[in-house]
């Protein structure tokens, strides 16, 4: 294989000495491919044709240093079926394009001498399976699709009986942890700043650690402790911190807060597409790029809009101290004037019990995927609250939905349908404004300005297609659109902030494709508005919360 790209650890909550990387150069169809950028992206360098099945193939040669009992295979993503052979013997098959899976190859793998890795994809972008804002006639705020692997490939070496995986529930003093695999009790040492200053032994899988002097994460101060888990021969690294996010009552306004303190979630929606490899940036170190640009405009949380990233966007943010509100993944269908145009307009009301979007396959499929979405991010003290639809895609039963998300992970918000179509259920009541400002004002719940703005403005030189735009609103110069920014905000922010509103979502961090509403360029080469504006419109809204 050549050099890879994507090289980090790709499990930042579940890291191992041993780790081999498969990226690099791979065959496709028999042509090269660069993984694990997907093949329509220029960084994969690919020549061949995208068709609607793809085989992928590669050799490899195990490390000397794994001498432990099993190998482990794992793939960060790949769009929508997968099935995989090692040495010409099937190992195990997935659906779904969004999340990571393994499979444990020990069997099939050859300890000495080559091993050949084939993988044969099925991607129709059948609406059956999660899809995002992918389609087969990208336009407008529809995209370029991808398909296959577009998340690293890697190998693990593990003992016989080892730790699968680690579930982290923090509070503002203590942290309980469990351990999930074929392994009995455990031992975990926190340390603060690569000081150990606790540690603890627990016969069974489930242990609580108080934690002495505790420092809470919050945006101005993500602090993180590490801990090592030990179980058996078995030992992993992990991280976590010590903060909650609840609802409650503040002198008679519902507000959401962090370790108990008000805060306004003063976000941008966040697409997760780059010009050069579309679902993932040429390197890691991007995703840091992309928070701290917000963070330099003073924006504190972003609204990971209908994709999963892989985890190192999560760690950054973990880390770094940027707020996530993470969608949930669309499947089913979408109509344009049902969908979009007849709620825009006001017409927001519908009963997502019967409709257009009941098949009944479909319907376990995004519920399915929804659980597991919750689970593999469970552990990121980043992510405040998650969306379930958005606006009406794919939307069934939400109330259904709502309750079955609350039992898996109740520490969080949600934001059951996006903005509109609302049902009973929602720890928020969500509204999408385009095209206007407009007063605002809470009700019993707090209000959640999900989606707004996406004013366009298009830099010379730095557009996808500048013959063919999309946005609301032209704006001729970066004075102008942040002038218009910054009045929107002030007619329907602000004022709102006293009475209620949790937080607004302004579109977005960056153009993508057509679209040309972002505060950057879709190159992240130019920055569309005035700094120093946006950073003083911060100070106003955060000035606000600290009256309350």
């Amino acid at each position: 294989m050549s050099e890879a790209k994507w090289t980090s650890y790709p499990r930042p909550q579940l890291k191992r000495e041993s780790y081999y990387n498969l990226n690099g150069e791979w065959e496709l169809d028999g042509s090269k491919i660069q993984i694990p950028f997907a093949p329509q992206s220029r960084l994969a360098n690919y020549k061949g044709t995208v068709g609607d099945k793809l085989v992928y193939t590669t050799t490899f040669t195990l490390p000397e240093d794994f001498t432990q009992s099993r190998i482990i295979l794992h793939f960060g993503a790949v769009d929508q079926i997968a099935e995989v052979y090692v040495n010409d013997v099937i190992v195990g098959k997935h659906e779904g394009g969004y999340l990571h899976f393994s499979f444990d190859i020990t069997a099939e793998v050859k300890r000495k001498g080559v091993n050949t890795l084939k993988v044969e994809v099925e991607d129709t972008l059948s609406k059956k399976y999660p899809y995002g804002k992918q389609c087969k006639k990208r336009g407008g705020m529809w995209y370029t699709p991808i398909s296959g692997i577009w998340q690293t490939v890697w190998l693990e070496n593990v003992p016989e009986s080892y730790i699968e995986e680690i579930k982290i529930t923090p509070s503002m003093k203590d942290v309980e942890i469990s351990v999930v695999g074929n392994v009995k009790g455990f031992k975990a040492v926190v340390s603060d700043n690569k000081k150990k200053i606790v540690e603890e032994a627990f016969e069974t899988n489930t242990g609580k650690i108080a934690i002495p002097n505790p420092i809470l994460w919050d945006v101005e101060n993500p602090h993180l402790y590490d801990v090592k888990i030990t179980a058996g021969e078995d030992e992993v690294d992990s991280y976590f911190a010590l903060r909650t996010v609840e609802i409650k009552n503040v002198d008679g306004v519902n507000r959401v807060c962090l370790n108990n303190k008000p805060i306004f979630m003063h976000g941008l929606l966040d697409q997760g597409y780059f010009e050069d490899g579309i679902y993932l940036p040429e390197d890691e170190k991007e995703y840091e790029n992309d928070i701290l640009r917000m963070k330099e405009l003073g924006f504190n949380m972003l609204r990971k809009h209908i994709k999963v990233e892989p985890e190192q966007f999560y760690y950054d943010c973990d880390r770094l101290g940027m707020l996530v509100m993470q969608d949930m993944v669309n499947n089913s269908g979408y109509n344009y004037i049902l969908d979009t145009v007849l709620p825009t307009f006001g017409f927001k009301k519908r009963n997502d019990c019967r409709g257009r979007y009941q098949n009944p396959e479909y319907k376990k499929v995004f519920e399915q995927h929804m659980k597991d979405t919750l689970h593999d991010l469970y552990n990121h003290p980043c992510i405040i609250g998650y969306t379930i639809f958005n606006e009406g895609w794919g939307q069934f039963e939400s109330d259904r939905m709502y309750d079955i998300a609350k039992r898996v992970d109740s520490t969080r918000f949600y934001d059951a349908t996006s903005g509109w179509f609302a049902q009973l259920k929602s720890d928020v009541d969500s509204e999408h404004i385009y095209f206007r400002a407009e007063e605002l004002h809470a009700k019993e719940r707090p209000l959640f300005l999900s989606e707004c703005g996406g004013f366009s403005y298009l830099v010379e030189g730095h557009a996808f297609n500048p013959d063919k735009t999309y946005g609301y609103g032209a704006c001729k110069s970066s004075e102008e659109l942040t002038d218009r920014i910054v009045n929107m905000y002030n007619v329907m922010v602000v004022p709102a902030i006293k009475g209620g509103m949790c937080g607004c979502v302004y579109t977005q961090v960056s153009d993508v494709e057509d679209e040309i509403n972002g505060m950057y360029t879709y190159d992240r080469q130019v920055c569309k508005v005035e700094k120093e504006k946006m950073k003083e419109l911060a100070k106003r809204i955060y000035a606000e919360i600290d009256k309350l």
